[in-house]
């Protein structure tokens, strides 16, 4: 006979059950992202568009997802994280709905916006939840590093499940799959998650200050997705550039002297905070610029289709999931900057591992790299997380949580600039190279172009070999980072504040 549940293991159960929900919140919102991807072809077919008007539906979620997070990471901290939470999910269920019923480019732009703005409540006030949901220390790291596999699991099942959606009916169908699965990621929510605000009210909201963020960060996020096509050097460029700039110098005016900042720059006085950051920044820079090539390889060079390729990211998933409660395992345990520095290390190698591919190369020559590294990335992850939510006050973890999504949103958007970049450029430096030190001897014009194709093969291939190599070098100087991080005297009486 069983013994009756205690209030002790209802409490811990209903804790796991707020994570659950958390996580289907913040996986829905991922798997959007990734999955709209596949459905561009049929849309620019139906919309009779061309892919760089196309590319307009990725640029403006990116710039409304980046603009609004510390918004609503402000917003959680103030009038509850679960009202911001459950309004983003209904917002983001509405625009999804409305995407999926959209007859033009226009209005397929207009609902993604009001997608973006709803998915940007999400980390800020998940993250939240879960910090204020699990006692600090092993249980707490432990819940963050499971949260954040879900952004792996998202990127990789995105593929796996928008490809026999749009096969089997349309593309509309990776919009409209949000409705069921938004319903009772909504329920649950309403059902297990508790409120709770910042001890501290704010009174006069920032307003400007969140305006002058949005124009930064609006004209930062344009210029690195369209830089390329532009020309970074192009009179486009120099004015976003600028924009960039005259709107954070009134920013950075604006929350100096404002009594309730949307962004408080104290906690930039904090070393571990500043080191954790940095360290994130590096790692999803190099990971997100150069994992988004790794697709465009196997599809080009290797001919797998967009379903295959979805497999070979499987492995990543149950990777990340797998590393992430081994990484909360070891909170109290090893000091987080080992950890971190390790995994981090272990991310470079994985990532090194790419630069052996060639046309010839199997399955394994991918699964396995991703593997090394998406394991690597998942030991730290809970360190990570857990370390920025445990060097600031609990009442301001919306807002400290909202800044590391917005340093992770902006360095993957900067990798896959520099990355594209130095790709490109190395491919016509190699063909220029190789073309100059080749002799074709050909005795037919098809001969003769079959020698240029080869060479410009092989000026492909090279150019991904060194961005793969350029992506392990930046993640080795992110392990090497990590070491700093170590709490100063701001960072310990803020976590004996948490506690």
């Amino acid at each position: 006979m069983s013994s009756p549940s205690t209030p002790e293991s209802r409490a811990a159960n209903l804790r796991w059950l707020i994570l659950l929900t958390v996580i289907i919140g913040t996986f829905l919102g991922r798997l959007d992202q990734t999955i709209v991807n596949l459905a561009l072809p049929k849309i620019i077919g139906d919309f009779k568009i061309t892919v760089n008007e196309a590319g307009w539906i990725a640029t403006a979620y990116i710039l409304a997802n980046a603009v609004f997070v510390p918004i609503w990471g402000k917003l959680g901290d103030t009038i509850g994280r679960k009202k911001v939470y459950l309004l983003g999910f209904g917002i983001f269920i509405l625009g999804s709905v409305l995407a999926g019923l959209s007859w033009n480019l226009s209005s397929m732009i207009v609902f993604r916006v009001i997608q973006a703005i709803a998915g940007s409540a999400d980390y800020p006030t998940a993250m939240a939840i879960i910090a204020v949901t699990f006692p600090a220390g092993r249980e707490r790291a432990q819940a963050l590093g499971i949260w954040s596999s879900s952004f792996a699991a998202a990127a990789v099942f995105g593929p796996l499940i928008g490809g026999p959606l749009i096969d089997a009916f349309n593309w509309r169908a990776v919009f409209l799959i949000n409705l069921p699965i938004g319903i009772i990621g909504a329920i649950m929510a309403m059902a297990f998650i508790n409120e709770s605000t910042s001890e501290k009210k704010t009174v006069k909201f920032d307003w400007w200050g969140a305006l002058m963020l949005g124009g930064a960060l609006a004209s930062l996020v344009l210029v690195l997705d369209r830089g390329i096509d532009w020309g970074w050097l192009s009179q486009k460029s120099f004015a976003t550039y600028g924009a960039v700039l005259i709107f954070s110098a009134i920013f950075g005016v604006i929350e100096r002297y404002h009594p309730e900042p949307i962004i408080d720059f104290k906690f930039f006085k904090s070393n571990i905070f500043v080191q954790t950051l940095i360290n994130n920044f590096i790692l999803f820079m190099g990971l997100m610029g150069a994992m988004f090539l790794i697709p465009v390889f196997a599809q080009v060079f290797l001919g797998y289709n967009a379903t295959e390729t979805g497999y070979l990211f499987m492995p990543m998933a149950f990777a990340m999931m797998l590393a992430a409660p081994i990484g909360g395992r070891l909170t109290g345990v090893v000091e987080p900057r080992y950890v971190i520095a390790v995994s981090t290390l272990i991310a470079a190698f994985g990532m090194y591992l790419f630069s052996f591919l060639d046309p010839r190369s199997g399955p394994l020559d991918i699964i396995i790299p991703v593997t090394v590294m998406a394991f690597g990335m998942g030991v730290g992850m809970a360190q990570r997380t857990n370390v920025i939510a445990s060097a600031v006050p609990q009442n301001e973890i919306g807002v400290a949580s909202s800044i590391l999504a917005l340093a992770r949103n902006i360095a993957g958007a900067f990798g896959i600039s520099v990355f594209a970049t130095i790709l490109n450029s190395t491919i016509k430096t190699n063909i220029y190279n190789l073309a100059a030190n080749s002799t074709i001897r050909a005795t037919s014009q098809a001969q003769f172009a079959q020698g240029i194709g080869l060479i410009e093969l092989k000026a492909q291939i090279a150019a991904y070999d060194r961005v793969f190599i350029a992506a392990a070098i930046l993640l080795f100087i992110g392990a090497v980072s990590s070491l700093l991080i170590v709490a100063d005297k701001h960072a310990a009486d803020v976590e004996v504040m948490v506690e």
